[in-house]
This record gives structure tokens, sequence and C-alpha cells, in this order.
């Protein structure tokens, strides 16, 4: 077991909160010039970005260089991959459904319901998530084996997601396939590669940070994306979306909902 630079972590996590809000405050005036708040879908990905180049920066002279510079790489080369993507798609776009739904009827303010159930969790969620890495720029101890695994988890879950992604987006772009699901590619082993590939990014960036104490710690930060994606705001809200598609039910029975699975008649989870 290493010493662990404590006052180092603080810093770093009292200096990554002073940016993610300064973030979501950029984002918000953002938000309200083009009236819609989905643009915070592109800020997701690049809040971790900005966690990792600040406690990057801040853990000079503290962390081990060869895990601070593994971490950086890693988290930039997924987050701004993600936002460029999320901002491509959503270019001269409107409202995203699921905030006009949660937004809708302000008993009062408008800003402030959006502050208060958009910004502040979405903010709160980020700084969880990201401990991980504020606690991998930090640690002391050189890079092990468990960390070369995070990194090769990373990079598959990086490969789901893009291609998934890429996948996706070819098909809704093809005006024959209009109306009809998506079961070729990697959407014909799991029906959520994306979300399948975003937690395998998170375990792997965990696992990346567990390699040396205490960032065995920070489990629960990849287990609520986990828990997000396959439970709460990922796989059921996308499939209560599709639902009524024909062929979806069929898809669902023999497709995996989230680990990818050769297909098979039947199966449904």
């Amino acid at each position: 077991m290493t010493d662990f630079p404590l006052s180092a972590f603080l810093v770093g996590l009292l200096l990554s909160i002073a940016g993610v809000v300064v973030l979501m405050a950029l984002t918000f005036a953002v938000a309200t010039v083009q009236r819609r708040h989905s643009v915070i879908d592109v800020t997701w990905g690049l809040g971790f970005v900005v966690v990792a180049v600040i406690t990057f920066l801040a853990s000079a002279g503290e962390g081990d260089d060869g895990r601070r510079v593994l971490m950086l790489v890693l988290v930039a080369a997924w987050g701004l991959r993600l936002a460029g993507f999320i901002g491509w798609r959503a270019r001269g776009g409107e409202e995203d459904p699921r905030y006009e739904e949660m937004l809708a009827d302000p008993p009062g303010s408008a800003a402030v319901l959006a502050l208060r159930k958009v910004y502040l969790p979405q903010a709160g969620v980020m700084l969880f998530v990201s401990l991980p890495i504020q606690v991998a720029m930090v640690s002391t101890g050189t890079l092990g084996p468990l960390a070369w695994i995070g990194a090769a988890a990373w990079a598959v879950g990086l490969f789901f997601e893009a291609v998934g992604d890429q996948q996706l987006a070819s098909f809704k772009n093809d005006p024959a396939r209009r109306g009809t699901v998506l079961d070729t590619g990697l959407w014909r082993y799991t029906r959520h590669p994306n979300y399948f590939g975003d937690a395998m990014v998170w375990t792997g960036l965990f696992l990346v940070a567990a390699d040396s104490w205490p960032g065995v710690l920070t489990v629960l930060s990849p287990a609520l994306m986990y828990w997000a994606l396959a439970n709460k705001t990922g796989k059921p809200l996308t499939e209560k979306r599709m639902s009524a598609r024909p062929g979806y039910k069929e898809y669902i029975e023999s497709t995996s909902g989230f680990f990818p699975l050769p297909p098979k008649a039947g199966r449904g989870i």
C-alpha cells in the first residue's frame, strides 16, 4: 500500500468543482440563447475532460507520471469523441423530448427549474463519476498489470461506443430503413452497444485508478454509470421510445439487452 497525498487530492477536488461549475454556467448560457437545454449532452463528455486536465495540472509532482498521462489520454480521447459526435448529431436540431417533458409547465421560473432538475444533478453526478480520475491523478504507485487491463477494457468500450454510434447514424440516414429496427453490425449482439461501450470505458478507467491504493474505493463511480445506463436513463428510456416500432418486440426476444451475446431466439435480457 502506498502513501496517498490527501491534501493534493482535496486541492484537485476543489478545483474540479470550480471547473465543472464554470462549464455548467457556460452551458446554461448557451442553452438559454439557443432555447434548448439538450446542449448539456455535449457538455457531458467535455466535463470529464475538464476534470482530467485540471487534476493532471494540479497533480504535477504528486502522482505517478505514467498513470497521470495514461488517465489524461484515455479520458480526453473518450470525452472529446463523445462531445464531438453528439454535437454533430444535434446540429441545427430542436429541443430533446426528454428535456421538454422534464421542464414542462414549471411552477415558477423556467430557468430555476432547469438549473435544479438538469444542471445541478448532472454536475453532481459528473463530479462523483469522475472520482477514479481524480484519485488516479495523485496516486503514487507505479503502473501495474491492472492499469493495463483497464486500458484494454477502455479500448473495448470505446470500440463498441464509437462503432455503435456510427452504425446507428448510418442507419438513421438511410431513407430505405426508416421505421425499421437496426439489427446488424454490433446491434446484432446487443441492443445497446453504445451504452455497453460507455460502461466498459468507465470500468477501464476505474481499473486504472484501482491499480494503486486507494483507487479501489472509487468502485461506486463506475457502478453508478452501469446502473444509470442499464436500468435508469439509458436502456429503459430508449426501449420505451422504441417499443411501438414494428419488429422491436421480436428484436428484444432475439438480442441481448446489454452485454454482447450471440443472437438467439427467445433471449431478452
